[in-house]
């Protein structure tokens, strides 16, 4: 049996894993970033455990090839997820770091359940 804590980082590493495979090689542009920024909230939040989050983009990645737009990269991004299992809560994101999209684990604590009979 896993406790809440092994579930709630496992849920914050698995939605951050979807969400950078799922949106890199999106067409982007300066532009339309704020919409795709919304899109990903927007679409992550809808999945089980998810209770925050925030999407911001490094526009100054984004260089026009001759079409007019980018694609996303994983550089791109920098995200933070808020996930929670009972009262068990996981703060992860995913930023660049070294020239590379690091997922790491930030922090991770429960709260007290409080009582309804007060």
């Amino acid at each position: 049996m896993i406790t809440d804590r092994e579930r709630v980082i496992f849920e914050a590493g698995i939605k951050l894993g979807a969400l950078y495979h799922q949106w890199v090689g999106t067409p982007i542009s300066r532009k339309s970033a704020a919409s795709v920024e919304s899109a990903i909230e927007q679409a992550v939040i809808l999945q089980p455990f998810v209770e925050e989050i925030t999407v911001r983009l490094d526009r100054d990645l984004m260089k026009e090839n001759t079409f007019g737009y980018s694609e996303l990269s994983g550089l791109m991004f920098d995200v933070e997820i808020v996930t929670r299992v009972g009262f068990t809560f996981c703060r992860a994101r995913l930023v660049p770091q070294d020239g590379y999209p690091f997922m790491h684990i930030v922090e991770c604590y429960a709260i007290t359940e409080i009582s309804r009979h007060g």
